[in-house]
């Protein structure tokens, strides 16, 4: 009897590639295990179960045991190596969790951003924000692998703890307005109000400052240069009251400038007692009257001075009102800036209401109109008599070019250096100006309000040419010395 000849299949040798089998190859009958790795049917069909992923990874790894001859591509391997770890159809078992990193930022924004660089202490609570940061950043890792914004945040931190020398190990700051409320700290008592809700928006803070012979900026941003001698308030409110003191600065002038200043901040609750500031020419100290250079107690003090350039420049940091006062010595006169919460700086009785910061020089003691803009400059001719009076020292072309070596941008200050440049002689003068812009930019909330050009209501363009700088300026000067 004739045996049926049985087809030889090749012998085994050398790896070969993945191709399809051979058309005469005999299809195997239906089983659990699949005969081929369930990667090579990717994108064919719906994603598999976790469960199916499982015992199609292990059919696979027992085929490759039991075809030692097949050697799969580096691709097959990583796609395998991906199903067994269960990486490649995580999304399939359960919903993932959400990506917290906004969140985290959004507290370290809301736990710094009241800090003052300038104050004793300031690392100290930097470093705890940047833990908690840190904390937050890793309880929420998981869900954020591969998330861009959560590996800078990472590096960010990694970054500010070197430059802090921030130690990974420490006290945390919480984001938890109730339990971190400090009735001694604003900025913590306000974000609270924030938190429940009886806020929209964080705080918005007001600055005021006065300098030169003397130049006024209010609360609202009106530039006005005045006489004002004697004694003045710039702000007496519920919290804090700011006297100056104005001389003549030129015999036979209505010009004047600061030569004291005194700073009451009153008693607060728990937070301090009151405490008052005064600096008088070539005496500014760095203490209070009583001898104090603090308020308050713990290791925190909620009122604070420091001082800057020993008998030239100091700051006091009023952490229990959120309020910032810079007083410096330029020359023989005293300059002032504050920066303080617009709704305790609004907190008054109607009997205080004469406030140069609030409601600036009055009308009879104004030398401009009102605007930072000499009213001269609408036309009116001087009498040439009154020009070398007015000009101590200094020509035109002398003090523009002396004031725009510290001020390039020609704006209100530019325009107010010059100014006191013509009236004294005193090149103090353009310190005091040249201060006065660099407080502004440390203090003012609104960058794009830094500046303040000449109003162009009355035909004069915005920020003038020279010829109306220098008509304005002539005629200002006859004024003062009328």
């Amino acid at each position: 009897m004739m045996r049926k000849k049985r087809k030889r299949g090749t012998s085994p040798g050398p790896c070969r590639s993945h191709g399809p089998e051979p058309a005469t190859a005999p299809v195997p009958p239906p089983s659990p295990e699949p005969t081929r790795p369930a990667w090579t049917g990717m994108g064919l069909r719906a994603a598999p179960s976790c469960a199916a992923a499982a015992a199609s990874a292990a059919a696979a790894r027992a085929e490759q045991r039991h075809r030692p001859q097949l050697c799969p591509p580096p691709l097959a391997l990583l796609l395998l190596l991906l199903l067994s770890l269960g990486l490649l159809h995580a999304g399939d078992c359960q919903q993932p969790a959400q990506c917290r990193i906004q969140k985290c930022t959004t507290d370290f924004v809301s736990l710094t951003s009241h800090l003052n660089s300038a104050i004793d202490g300031f690392d100290s609570e930097f470093c705890k924000a940047l833990r908690a940061y840190a904390g937050c950043t890793q309880r929420t890792s998981k869900a954020c692998r591969g998330n861009l914004v959560y590996h800078s945040a990472v590096l960010g931190i990694s970054d500010l703890m070197s430059q802090r020398n921030c130690s990974k190990d420490g006290p945390t700051s919480s984001t938890n307005p109730e339990v971190t409320h400090d009735p001694c700290n604003y900025h913590s008592h306000a974000g609270a109000r924030e938190h429940r809700g009886g806020d929209l928006s964080p705080p918005s803070y007001l600055f005021c400052g006065l300098f030169g012979d003397p130049h006024l900026r209010t609360f609202k941003d009106h530039f006005q240069t005045c006489k004002v001698e004697g004694a003045w308030p710039l702000i007496d409110n519920n919290y804090l009251s700011v006297q100056v003191t104005n001389v003549p600065v030129v015999p036979g002038s209505s010009a004047t400038a600061t030569n004291k200043i005194t700073i009451i901040f009153k008693a607060h609750r728990e937070c301090t007692d009151q405490k008052v500031y005064q600096a008088v020419t070539d005496d500014l100290p760095a203490a209070f009257v009583d001898g104090s250079t603090s308020g308050g107690d713990g290791d925190t003090k909620s009122l604070l001075i420091v001082e800057r350039e020993s008998g030239r420049y100091v700051e006091m940091h009023a952490r229990y009102i959120g309020t910032t006062v810079f007083v410096r010595q330029l020359g023989r006169y005293l300059t002032l800036a504050i920066r303080m919460p617009e709704d305790l700086a609004m907190s008054y009785e109607e009997s205080q209401d004469l406030q140069l910061c609030v409601n600036g020089c009055p009308l009879s003691e104004r030398i401009d109109d009102g605007q930072g803009q000499v009213s001269a400059i609408l036309g009116h001719s001087v009498p040439r008599t009154s020009l070398a009076q007015a000009w101590p020292g200094y020509t035109l072309e002398a003090a523009n070019a002396q004031c725009h070596e510290k001020m390039p941008v020609k704006d209100i200050y530019f325009q107010s250096c010059i100014f006191d440049l013509l009236t004294t002689g005193d090149a103090n003068f353009t310190a005091a100006a040249h201060s006065a812009l660099e407080d502004v930019e440390a203090l003012h909330p609104r960058k794009e309000r830094w500046h303040i050009f000449p109003s162009s209501s009355h035909g004069t363009p915005r920020g003038g040419g020279h010829l109306s700088v220098s008509l304005g300026l002539t005629c200002l000067i006859f004024i003062v010395f009328l």
